[in-house]
This record gives C-alpha cells, sequence and structure tokens, in this order.
C-alpha cells in the first residue's frame, strides 16, 4: 500500500460513504454526482493507495482513523 498520510476531503467523504455500505450509484445520488463519475473518483483513489478494490481503500482510511 502507499505511503500516503493525507487525502483531499472529497475522497474521504468518498470513502466515508462506501463504509457506510452506500453503493456507488448511492453514493452519486448523495453528492450529486453521475455513477460513472463516482466509480472512476473511486478508481483513482484506489489507485492513489495502492490497493485493487475500494473495501481495500475504506480499511486503509478506517486503520487510519480518516474515517
Amino acid at each position: 500500500m502507499a505511503e500516503v498520510t493525507d487525502l483531499p476531503r472529497g475522497d474521504l467523504v468518498l470513502l466515508g460513504l462506501l463504509a457506510e455500505g452506500l453503493s456507488p450509484e448511492e453514493v452519486a445520488g448523495r453528492l450529486g454526482l453521475s455513477g460513472r463519475t463516482v466509480r472512476r473518483r473511486i478508481r483513482a483513489v484506489c489507485d492513489r493507495l495502492g490497493v485493487a478494490t475500494p473495501i481495500e481503500a475504506v480499511v486503509w482510511a478506517v486503520r487510519r482513523e480518516m474515517i
């Protein structure tokens, strides 16, 4: 996993909503974005953190007490 020490607020909001169990489409509805945009942002966060799945990204943030 990456040595990222900080994530933008928007990424943390996204991960927080995923941690609550929302689907990408539900996250999109909450944030007023398209499902495609949310899926791209999820992929970008995963790439930035060096993880393969959104679940790993959520675990990464939880372990660091970011969400």
